[in-house]
């Protein structure tokens, strides 16, 4: 259960995928003035719930819910299951803890209590065999495009960070050099947040560079480029992408933007200080490090709440 944010609702259904279980996924929104003030306002029901959030039985028996929408849903479901219902909490819920029967959180969130289990970093979907099938599904379509592949995961401004013109004309000119001096080729795909002034700097700095450049249209290649890419570059911005690119074991390197947060900055120097991610300033390295890998540890903790 989630609020639609494609990057939320990823760690909850590949959650769901390790416990080998196939979600049924429900998108819910409050309407006001519940939005603007979940969760610290926990009254008013089935009321909250905007028009195609209903909420009804039958209740399930295991809840996996993100997102600051998700809480109230999430206790509605436990209260109305008379406790039946094992709701499991992925990123901080703001909340006490206590009102979850787990609760998910990366370690930069600095959260703690017995029924919280504390992570390296997000959780995702990223599996060998997610890997393997999509590069056997982006492989064909690179053509004979020079190895070694420079995969790129380009993100955009946030409430956080800042992404526009000046950044990518950096990072653009910085990539290409990289990919030359490596003899090499980009993988690049964008995220929903990319600007058209950023793609378009992007694209222009792209001329005599041997390139892979996903348009927006049909399949999403990013397990593909994950999977193939020999080396990673990522934008700061987003931790599921800096996450799901440090599973995979390949070097990555990140982007500084302008900007950033405590819980930000938490995360991305627990990182660099444990040798799993190094700063983008134009020259790539190969490397080696203990992936971030969660998911089991996550499901097994999940998997005690259930009946057997």
């Amino acid at each position: 259960m989630t609020d639609g944010k494609a990057g939320m609702e990823s760690q909850c259904v590949g959650l769901a995928e390790a416990l080998d279980l196939k979600p049924a996924v429900k998108r819910v929104l409050l309407r006001a003035p519940w939005k603007y003030l979940t969760p610290y306002v926990r009254v008013g029901g089935a009321l909250q719930f905007a028009e195609g959030s209903a909420l009804e039985p039958p209740w399930p028996d295991l809840l996996i819910a993100t997102g600051r929408h998700s809480v109230a849903a999430s206790l509605h479901v436990k209260a109305k299951s008379r406790g039946r219902t094992r709701t499991v909490q992925v990123q901080n819920p703001v909340i006490s803890p206590n009102h979850f029967d787990l609760v998910i959180v990366p370690r930069h969130d600095q959260m703690s209590g017995a029924n919280v289990l504390s992570t390296r970093g997000a959780l995702h979907r990223v599996t060998a065999d997610v890997l393997r099938d999509g590069a056997a599904r982006l492989g064909p379509q690179l053509g004979s495009l020079p190895r070694p592949y420079v995969g790129v995961l380009i993100g955009g401004s946030n409430g956080a960070y800042r992404l526009e013109a000046a950044e990518m004309e950096t990072i653009a000119r910085q990539l290409a050099t990289a990919a030359k001096a490596a003899r090499g080729s980009l993988l690049i795909t964008p995220s929903r947040r990319t600007s058209e002034e950023s793609l378009r700097i992007l694209k222009a700095h792209l001329e005599g560079v041997p390139h892979y450049f996903w348009e927006g249209t049909g399949e999403n290649p990013y397990f593909g480029i994950l999977g193939l890419s020999d080396v990673l570059v990522v934008t700061c911005d987003s931790v599921n992408m800096v996450c799901e690119a440090a599973s995979t074991s390949k070097p990555v390197y990140v982007v500084d933007l302008p900007g950033g947060s405590a819980k930000f900055e938490r995360f991305h120097r627990l990182l660099r200080e444990e040798g799993v991610t190094r700063p983008f300033a134009g020259a790539l390295e190969r490397y080696s490090y203990s992936p971030l890998d969660d998911m089991a540890s996550a499901a097994a903790r999940v998997k005690a709440l259930l009946p057997r």
